[in-house]
């Protein structure tokens, strides 16, 4: 575009960010005050946020892959006429390469292992397992799974890939709409989340699927807290009824001194820390980018936000 009125303004708040401004001109767009910008870059919360947002405002991105506060906020409602986009994809593999680091330390028993102050050899021998050969389910099957189907496959695990719509996910064995999730449960030897938190999601792992799996399975929760029951998983993980659950995120969140969770020898517990803040803001600066580069072009965003199903 030749004519620089032509060109797409976009503003970033609700404080500068040179990175982002960046991203914004590699884009192809240029920066605006928001009062005359087409789009909003918006790297904090809800509180805050300018509501309600000008006419002129057709876009605006977030820097976090879940949405849930800003639909509990009502600031994204089914009938907006604003593109939302999230963060979605854009930490992938960084969260993915956490979710098979529990994975694997919960296969091959390192919490035992590394709680152990003698040479238990013979002991362990019926604990350790392995990946190879071993079907581990990705339950929501977006950027994460995407990124971790790969990383599974090197190791020799077959990957059934769940998602909203059932269509086929690169590298999977097969893949399922989430119509058909009470399939999966008896059928993979582990398990990893990354559905989104919605209503319809909620409690997504309770007792009922608890008790299908396999007395060996890893539950992995790399999503949010509670798209699995607290108090069902701790049931199954005391009986013996699973072989572990690997826990970036809680339900409470922060899990509270003395919980039960803390005590159990087969869950790993990391703080809600599979993306650092030290990988964020460059993976959120290219994310940025290759959206304000399909905005510019009139293209279909990344991360598009349906208003009416909650992500």
């Amino acid at each position: 575009m030749a004519d620089d009125v032509a060109v797409p303004a976009v503003a970033i708040g609700p404080a500068p960010d040179p990175l982002l401004e960046d991203a914004v001109r590699r884009g192809g767009a240029r920066l605006s005050p928001f009062e005359s910008a087409d789009a909003l870059v918006w790297t904090a919360g809800t509180i805050g946020f300018p509501d309600p947002l000008p006419p002129n405002i057709r876009w605006v991105q977030l820097d976090s892959a879940g949405v849930e506060q800003w639909f509990d906020a009502k600031l994204i409602t089914p009938d907006t006429q604003i593109m939302w986009t999230s963060a979605a994809g854009a930490f992938a593999a960084t969260v993915a390469e956490h979710a098979l680091t529990l994975l694997l330390a919960g296969v091959r028993a390192l919490p035992e292992h590394m709680e152990a102050r003698t040479w238990r050899q013979h002991d362990f021998y019926s604990k350790v397992g392995t990946l190879r050969g071993a079907t581990v389910a990705m339950v929501g099957a977006g950027g994460i799974g995407r990124a971790l189907i790969p990383m599974l496959a090197a190791l020799g695990a077959d990957v059934i890939a769940v998602n909203r719509s059932g269509s086929p996910v690169p590298g999977a064995i097969e893949t399922l709409p989430t119509t058909r999730l009470n399939e999966v449960w008896p059928r993979a030897d582990h398990f990893v989340i990354g559905a989104p938190a919605t209503s319809a999601t909620h409690h997504l792992v309770s007792g009922a699927e608890l008790a299908q799996m396999k007395s060996t399975s890893w539950v992995i929760n790399v999503a949010r807290g509670p798209l699995i029951d607290t108090d069902a998983l701790v049931h199954a993980l005391r009986n013996g009824s699973i072989g572990g659950a690997g826990l970036d995120v809680t339900d409470p969140e922060p899990l509270p001194d003395g919980h039960p969770l803390w005590e159990l020898p087969n869950v790993i517990i990391t703080p809600h820390d599979s993306n650092p803040p030290s990988v964020r803001p460059p993976a959120f600066a290219d994310h940025v980018a290759l959206n304000v580069t399909r905005f510019v072009a009139g293209e279909r965003l990344t991360a598009l936000i349906d208003p009416v199903v909650g992500y």
